[in-house]
């Protein structure tokens, strides 16, 4: 399995998971043009994108759906709440499947478990994928605004994870945004911070677990070189030596080859964070 993440942030989030024969994207929530230049600059044809999963209806996972989806035929897997608050982005000419939360789904080789998160949207879910041929699991969450014991279950056991690191507590008491956003983002709905992040990061640690993307950073209330350093230091200091980045807005991360990853660590040239 290979993982990729076209950006992410408040202005869009879009991954992509490659399987042995399934390509999918979860969320596309840049333009659909947007979607389809990043796609090609890490070396993935649009036009064989299998299907795009929509996690919620917050117009940052879900901009590009309709014009991507009418573009390239790609059928969305979207919840029935999610379908219906994404009306104005639909024509009804799109593929759409719905999917429900605790009801796993396959799309061609790879195996989607959608859970319930806690956050401020019609009908919140994160994922699990799964490959069916080679057992590699990834975790993708990151719209949380409190990690449950229902979150902490489903994402246990990932070979790969996508965690939301969005705020810095003192950026964000600090920084431009009115009180009433400013504990929105904070509350039990809202985003995790970073310390959070690092907290649930370490909860989910397990031996196989080779990496991390930390996602969805605020740009006015957190920045790469702190989210990286709160994570990272709790990681090395629970003894975890793996792979993590941090995504940027406007650039795609590369393709991170889950199995490779695995290799290095078991021949001893997996550093710390590479």
């Amino acid at each position: 399995m290979k993982v990729a993440m076209l950006g992410s942030g408040s202005g869009g989030n879009a991954t992509v998971v490659l399987g042995e024969k399934t390509r999918i994207l979860v969320d596309a929530g840049f333009s659909g043009r947007q979607i389809a230049e990043r796609l090609d600059r890490i070396g993935v044809e649009p036009a064989s994108v299998d299907a795009v999963v929509v996690t919620h209806e917050h117009r940052d996972h879900t901009r590009g759906i309709g014009v991507f989806s009418r573009r390239f035929g790609t059928p969305l897997y979207l919840t029935p709440g999610t379908r219906e608050a994404c009306a104005s982005l639909l024509r009804g000419e799109e593929p759409t499947r719905d999917y429900s939360p605790g009801s796993p789904f396959r799309v061609g080789d790879l195996r989607i478990d959608p859970f319930l998160t806690a956050h401020d949207a019609v009908d919140p879910v994160a994922v699990t994928v799964t490959s069916t041929a080679c057992g590699t699991r990834l975790g993708i969450a990151t719209d949380l605004g409190r990690p449950t014991a229902g979150i902490r279950h489903a994402l246990e056991r990932c070979d790969f994870l996508v965690l939301e690191s969005n705020y810095d507590e003192s950026l964000l008491r600090s920084g431009p945004y009115p009180a009433s956003v400013q504990a929105r983002i904070a509350s039990s709905h809202g985003h995790l911070s970073n310390h959070a992040a690092a907290g649930l990061a370490c909860e989910l640690l397990h031996p196989r677990l080779v990496g991390i993307f930390l996602a969805h950073l605020s740009r006015k209330c957190n920045c790469p070189v702190l989210a990286r350093r709160v994570v990272r230091d709790a990681l090395k200091g629970a003894g975890w030596n793996g792979f993590l980045e941090v995504v940027e807005q406007d650039e795609p991360t590369a393709l991170v080859d889950v199995r490779r990853l695995h290799a290095r660590r078991e021949h001893g040239q997996l550093s710390l964070f590479t």
